[in-house]
């Protein structure tokens, strides 16, 4: 049973993972997700080697790229934005905040689109911290997982991501993760919202944040 897209979301979703012969079944426990899942993973993070470490296409605009991810994920996108599928265990569930918190900021650049799942992809990112799904993950896996704070224009989610990313200063990969997380709430703190964002969401700037917006690094 698909569910709408709004307001608890997640906690309806959680609340229809029903019993099958007394045990819970889930949507995402079927053989062809987990392995949808895996494949995000592998795109994203890389693969042998590979993966663990830093890449730069993560924060670069790359047209080239980001069509890629079009061609190749925008239908699991579409199918996760009205879907509660990937939750019940800790790669399907970072795969999911991939797909809807990453994918559509290279999908959707610099249109509302590119925001449009940033509430599904934070309540994921909550349920995953609360379940412990983050412990263990490796550095990257978990600076992705928490970005949907990060992203989040409320102040408390901001406070939140500088809290989840502090330990990940000590790591190589991502040793400025903290220093990201910090920018952002300062933003948050000093505007409630993001200004470079209002261009694209059609919101008004005041004249505080176009004085900001000419400062450079001003849009991350």
């Amino acid at each position: 049973m698909l569910l709408e897209v709004g307001r608890g979301f997640l906690g309806e979703a959680i609340h229809l993972i029903g019993l099958v012969n007394g045990r819970a079944s889930s949507l995402t426990s079927s053989p062809m997700l987990s392995h949808r899942a895996d494949d995000v993973l592998a795109f994203w993070f890389g693969s042998g080697a590979d993966y663990g470490r830093r890449h730069k296409r993560w924060f670069e605009k790359d047209a080239a790229f980001d069509a890629d991810i079009t061609r190749r994920f925008l239908h699991q996108y579409e199918a996760l934005a009205r879907s509660p599928a990937w939750l019940d265990d800790d790669r399907a569930c970072l795969a999911r905040v991939v797909v809807l918190d990453q994918f559509p900021r290279q999908m959707f650049r610099g249109k509302p689109r590119a925001f449009s799942t940033d509430q599904l992809a934070l309540e994921t990112a909550r349920l995953a911290v609360e379940r412990g799904y983050d412990a263990g993950r490796l550095p990257v896996e978990r600076l992705f997982l928490y970005l949907p704070f990060e992203h989040s224009e409320a102040l408390a989610d901001q406070e939140r991501a500088c809290d989840l990313m502090a330990p990940l200063a000590a790591f190589a990969e991502t040793d400025d993760a903290l220093r990201y997380a910090i920018a952002h709430r300062d933003v948050i703190r000093r505007f409630g919202r993001f200004p470079h964002r209002n261009s694209i969401l059609g919101r008004s700037s005041t004249p505080e944040e176009v004085e900001f917006l000419r400062q450079p690094g001003s849009s991350f």
